[in-house]
């Protein structure tokens, strides 16, 4: 149990000797899937905050920080994307920042869990009106199987996926990034969710090994998020064709004032790492 005297705390093997905790008001939600615990609380100053098996996910205080890097940072990479494929991230929000991008003609969402997707519909609507865009599809499923079912159909594939740990370790293993790479078009994009690069050094080292050794084109981008342990995360991406470090696309003013995070420069700037993360790299 996570949650005593008024306080959440998030405690992980993953990251052993380390807790973070939130103080909370209620608890709105809280049941078990076929895949996981799933709970919603209302905290004392971070907005609602989504849970899965005891791993914190989102708060609305900094949702936006992932979600835009997540969605924007491989969408301006590419130069002209028109069908995306974004799997996990049931919450809704990277598929609300995907819907800002007008040249987007199509998007398939692959979620494994559909009761993520109710919850987050229920009470986290600033989110999941990502799904309210007739663009996209959703798919029930395991993302694994479904993408060795796709050759040459995306421009870019976008992996929010939860921890190597549970119904999410699948998305984390060669063979699935080898079915990504066949799924994308000749110039196409991955992004995926890349850990910590001070939390989970070799869960770092090995998704950069396997997207080096599949593309052309590698890079890891280091974005803030406040409530993630470490208080950053990591995005891997991998490209067929197109540059990752500069933006292919010059950002909209009316796109741009829709956004708390990313910038052109923000772009630039998340390939910038630290040293002890350029030989994290460097060991890959």
């Amino acid at each position: 149990m996570n949650l005593k005297n008024g306080w959440f705390s998030e405690i992980c093997p993953m990251w052993p000797g380390v807790a973070l905790s939130l103080e909370i008001k209620e608890t709105l939600y809280s049941g078990k899937s076929k895949f996981q615990q799933i709970d919603l609380y209302q905290t004392r100053h971070h907005g609602k905050m989504l849970v899965l098996d005891g791993i914190i996910q989102l708060t609305e205080f900094d949702e936006f920080t992932y979600q835009e890097m997540m969605a924007h940072l491989p969408l301006f990479s590419h130069p002209e994307p028109k069908n995306i494929l974004v799997i996990g991230g049931g919450d809704g929000g990277v598929l609300r920042e995907i819907n800002r991008h007008t040249q987007v003609e199509k998007i398939d969402f692959c979620e494994i869990d559909e009761a993520v997707i109710a919850v987050s519909k229920k009470f986290l609507p600033g989110l999941a009106c990502g799904f309210d865009d007739p663009r996209v599809t959703v798919h029930i499923g395991e993302g694994n199987g479904f993408v060795k079912n796709k050759t040459n159909a995306y421009d870019v594939i976008i992996v929010d996926s939860s921890d190597p740990i549970g119904p999410g370790e699948a998305l984390f293993q060669k063979s699935f990034y080898k079915g990504l790479k066949n799924a994308l078009k000749p110039c196409g994009i991955i992004a995926t969710q890349g850990e910590s690069i001070f939390m989970h050094q070799e869960w770092v080292v090995t998704l950069a090994r396997i997207t080096r050794g599949l593309f052309p084109i590698q890079a890891y981008a280091n974005i803030c998020v406040p409530t993630y342990p470490g208080g950053s995360i990591g995005i891997c991406m991998g490209s067929l064709g197109p540059e990752l470090l500069t933006p292919a696309r010059i950002i909209s003013q009316p796109l741009q004032d829709q956004l708390k995070y990313y910038t052109t420069q923000i772009h630039k700037a998340a390939f910038v790492l630290p040293h002890f993360a350029q030989k994290l790299m460097k060991e890959a």
